[in-house]
């Protein structure tokens, strides 16, 4: 019993030590209300403020990844939270609409929205970023080669002065894109001269870990600076010839017609591994500049569950050896099958194929029903021409998915459509699962069921139906837009 006394005031002190730290560690996300949002926000530089709704699916799913970022960002940038179920008057001033949102203030002020990734890694790369200075003021030699001797690429401007109208327009640019790029500027010349600067000028340096024999490490920009000239040369230039595909960076590089060649890339623990397939990919790509066909290389990893989904791509495919892909900037989509083989030639003729057009395109689709006689006709990627493009019908095609509550209410009142036009041989009644087909070009599909019709002499025009879900309301529609009279059970229904 003594024994047991005496131990009471140690297990207190550890009870207490652990409910302490756990408070503590909740303490590296800031909790704001409307009472004290303005008091506190204006006593961090950066603070990154989630808005968010304690019933919100979305943002149950981020909190976790939201905390881990929160405590690797510790004392660097601040993060917080705002409950909108319970402050709604804070939630409300700064046009809050949805659940959750991001937003980056400074020194308390809204600056811009978080528009970042949302893993913890993500958001923590993405914020550190926000840290500073919008450009950092280079002084010595020391300064500047510390300062490119970094992952991503670098721009730096070079003035002749403190008071030079271009510094002033530079430092602009670099507030407005400083989410994107690493921006640093120098008053004195000399310091670029060694690049190849003359005069004032801005220095864009690619990574250092992407440096190759095929293309310069730094461009000059010497042109009339202003934000919109600047903001398109580090378009034009920042990636060269095959730059580094990311999660954070592939909308900006799918704008065209892209290769991929995608393989166990990881910069961080084997660059020269990673270089080894990239210089590959380089030396043929550096044969096809000019032909309206852009190349990159990606962690294979990184994009597993994309090109399992988008390409079929089974997790032990490809081996060691780059999986390589076309994806333009239409959707179209090609793979390499071909062995990928170390002198580039199966690279080489994969793209002289795609360029001939001897290529078939990759299509994801189920096989084709062995039966489909229904008054629904079932569709699949691979018959979508023949069905829904078929010159001679009009065709209404609904777009679902098979975990869709919506999709299966609508079900039987569909069938009922079809059941109703089965004797018209002018129209067809059709689906479509989405979640297991391509969906062609022309048909936007963000949810389900979305429905389009596709008329007769407009098939590269499908008309998307917003109307009711009720049998008459299909009928009303299909009245007025079909090429023909409806067939209503057999008999012509005159409008």
């Amino acid at each position: 019993m003594a024994a047991a006394v005496r131990l009471l005031p140690a297990l207190t002190f550890t009870l207490l030590s652990c409910f302490a730290a756990a408070v503590f560690a909740r303490r590296d996300v800031l909790e704001l209300g409307d009472a004290d949002f303005d008091y506190l926000a204006t006593e961090h530089e950066t603070m990154l403020v989630k808005f968010y709704a304690p019933w919100c699916g979305h943002c149950k799913k981020l909190a976790p990844e939201f905390e881990k970022a929160a405590t690797r960002l510790k004392g660097t940038v601040q993060l917080a939270k705002v409950d909108c179920t319970a402050h709604s008057e804070t939630c409300s001033r700064f046009g809050v609409s949805g659940y959750p949102t991001l937003k980056i203030f400074r020194n308390g002020r809204d600056s811009a929205p978080y528009d970042g990734p949302r893993s913890a890694d993500g958001i923590y790369q993405y914020m550190k970023k926000q840290t500073g200075p919008d450009s950092v003021h280079l002084k010595t030699d020391e300064d500047l080669n510390t300062f490119i001797n970094h992952y991503d690429a670098s721009i730096i401007g070079v003035f002749s002065g403190a008071d030079s109208s271009h510094l002033s327009e530079f430092l602009r640019a670099a507030a407005l894109l400083r989410e994107q790029f690493r921006f640093a500027h120098s008053t004195d010349v000399e310091l670029g001269k060694k690049y190849g600067a003359k005069s004032e000028c801005v220095l864009l340096f690619r990574p250092p870990r992407l440096n190759n024999k095929f293309e310069d490490s730094v461009v000059i920009f010497t042109d009339y600076l202003t934000v919109g000239s600047l903001r398109r040369f580090i378009r034009d230039h920042l990636y060269g010839l095959c730059p580094h595909m990311t999660v954070e960076n592939r909308d900006r590089l799918r704008v065209r017609d892209l290769l991929t060649a995608y393989y166990d890339l990881d910069y961080h623990h084997n660059p020269q591994g990673s270089n080894y397939w990239r210089n590959r990919v380089m030396k043929v790509a550096s044969k096809y500049t000019g032909h309206g066909l852009t190349f990159s290389v990606a962690n294979k990893k990184d994009f597993l569950s994309e090109l399992e989904d988008d390409f079929g791509l089974g997790t032990s495919d490809g081996g060691e050896l780059p999986f390589v892909t076309i994806r333009t900037k239409l959707g179209h989509k090609y793979t390499m099958r071909e062995e990928f083989t170390r002198d580039g030639q199966s690279l080489e003729r994969f793209i002289d194929d795609y360029f001939t057009g001897r290529l078939k395109r990759y299509v994801k689709s189920e096989p084709l029903p062995n039966r489909n006689s229904a008054g629904v006709k079932v569709v699949v990627a691979e018959s979508f021409d023949d069905v829904v493009n078929d010159p001679g019908k009009d065709v209404l095609i609904q777009f679902y998915s098979l975990s869709c509550p919506h999709c299966k209410k609508l079900e039987p009142v569909y069938r009922e459509l079809a059941d109703k036009l089965q004797h018209d041989p002018n129209i067809v009644i059709a689906k479509m699962n989405a979640a297991d087909n391509d969906v062609p070009l022309g048909y936007d599909v963000q949810g389900y069921p979305t429905i389009y019709f596709a008329p007769v002499g407009r098939k590269d025009e499908p008309i998307r139906y917003e109307g009711g879900r009720e049998l008459k309301d299909f009928l009303k529609f299909l009245k007025r837009e079909s090429s023909h009279s409806l067939q209503l059970g057999g008999s012509k229904e005159e409008l």
